[in-house]
């Protein structure tokens, strides 16, 4: 699989300029001695100290011929992006090694901002990795990262609640199903209500599995988007939402409700089925061997693939993860390139894997001694990410995720008769400039 090479122009992309209005009078650059070894920067999205760990291997076994040292990146996202993208529109040549979570790859692809993949590396890091991660690392076509780690949600269960309703769930269920066991049995359904990019997840696997798309035509200009909210697979991701929105089930917090407190309503006397992440494991887990929670907790705990939206056609999960992007301007890409395979070795994803609960993009790395014993789900995390679906890959990832945040909140306000069309015209006003986020 080749890579595309993306030139600077002098005129940026409407996109870059976006870009470009975020830096400040302050810019912190890196530095570091050129005596020795060359010191890799990697810039890392918090974690539980993984991604630390792996640098190191990475610079043992690289025996000389670099080392790598750690940047943390702030823990929001949109910090996240606004902090690569300012170092990035600067020409910080200490960006050696970026971990991008997928919507910031289009973004930084479009203005060249990030050096090119070379050929036999994208051959070689791309083998075994899962569908939804490889699209994720992928823009126009092009091989532009190196998939990392890829995350998903799965749908948990109380296997107490979903036997009083009658639910086999070795097959597959849907939303509507979900629904009506919760509201039979005064239960909450886990979702992430909050006006957060949550909420754009949550809508975009609503709507992919509904057979649609948020965004028609990601490549194309600003002035000329398309957007598929305004079709039958809008209305029925505002049904969903709306329905539970409105009839309380989410929970009395789901305007403000976030992974983590929607796993702790989850393991309460209420919960029933949650969509989340695999992380919900051993945090729940943890929390019982602390007597935290109550030891018999585990044992009703089960878990399968993403609702449904409608019977008998594929659900599309939500595509989380990082991929591992070169600064155009970093001054080692081919020693962060190979640093890159070192990180992303079946052998390393496994390890973060079990040491960090964050699942491996490549299939390989499932294989490993140990894994289903951590994550007894992981099977299914692996069914999940192959029929995972990424987020709008557009250069205009951040107008229309906020647009979506700012229209489907909170849920109880969602009508599906107007929504999506209200959504869909203030995102096209803000592309145009005619209305501000």
């Amino acid at each position: 699989m080749d890579a595309r090479h993306y030139g600077r122009p002098r005129k940026r992309a409407r996109a870059a300029a976006g870009i470009a209005l975020a830096i400040g009078a302050t810019l912190l650059t890196g530095c570091s001695s050129e005596e020795g070894p060359p010191t890799l920067t990697w810039y890392i999205n918090p974690d539980d100290g993984g991604q630390a760990t792996i640098a190191q291997i990475c610079t043992d076994q690289a025996d000389g011929a670099y080392t790598i040292e750690t940047s943390l990146l702030p823990s929001d996202a949109g910090a996240q992006r606004e902090q690569l993208a300012r170092r990035l529109a600067a020409g910080d040549d200490t960006m050696d090694i970026m971990s991008l979570d997928p919507p910031f790859v289009p973004e930084l692809a479009e203005p060249g901002y990030l050096a090119p993949v070379p050929e036999d590396v994208a051959e070689r890091t791309t083998q075994n990795v899962v569908e939804g991660a490889l699209t994720g690392a992928t823009w126009k076509d092009k091989v532009v990262a190196v998939p990392f780690w890829a995350n998903t949600q799965i749908l948990w269960y109380r296997k107490s609640v979903a036997e009083a309703a009658g639910l086999d769930m070795s097959q597959p269920v849907t939303w509507q199903q979900l629904i009506d066991a919760a509201a039979g049995q005064g239960k909450f359904l886990g979702v992430q209500g909050a006006r957060a990019e949550s909420m754009t997840v949550w809508v975009n696997a609503l709507v992919e599995s509904a057979g649609g798309a948020i965004v028609e035509n990601p490549d194309a200009p600003a002035d000329e988007i398309r957007l598929g909210l305004e079709s039958e697979a809008g209305t029925q991701a505002a049904e969903i939402v709306s329905a539970i929105g409105k009839e309380g089930l989410g929970g009395p917090g789901l305007p403000t409700q976030t992974e983590n407190t929607s796993m702790i309503q989850f393991q309460g006397d209420q919960g029933s089925f949650m969509v989340n992440y695999p992380f919900v494991w051993p945090a729940t887990n943890a929390a019982v061997e602390a007597g935290t929670l109550p030891a018999g907790l585990i044992e009703d705990i089960g878990w399968t693939l993403y609702p449904q939206v409608n019977a008998g056609e594929d659900t599309a999960p939500p595509l989380g993860g990082i991929n591992l992007g070169v600064g155009a301007d970093s001054k080692h890409q081919d020693l962060s390139y190979q640093a890159i395979e070192c990180i992303v070795s079946p052998e390393n994803q496994s390890l973060y894997f079990t040491t960090n609960g964050n699942p491996p993009a490549n299939t390989d790395a499932y294989n490993a001694p140990g894994i289903s014993d951590t994550f007894p789900m992981a099977e299914t995390i692996r069914e999940s990410l192959e029929l995972s679906k990424p987020r709008p890959q557009t250069p205009y990832y951040n107008e229309v995720s906020t647009g979506i945040q700012q229209t489907w909140t909170p849920p109880s306000a969602v009508d599906p008769a107007t929504t999506p069309a209200t959504s869909s015209e203030f995102i096209l006003a803000v592309l145009k400039g005619e209305k501000l986020l």
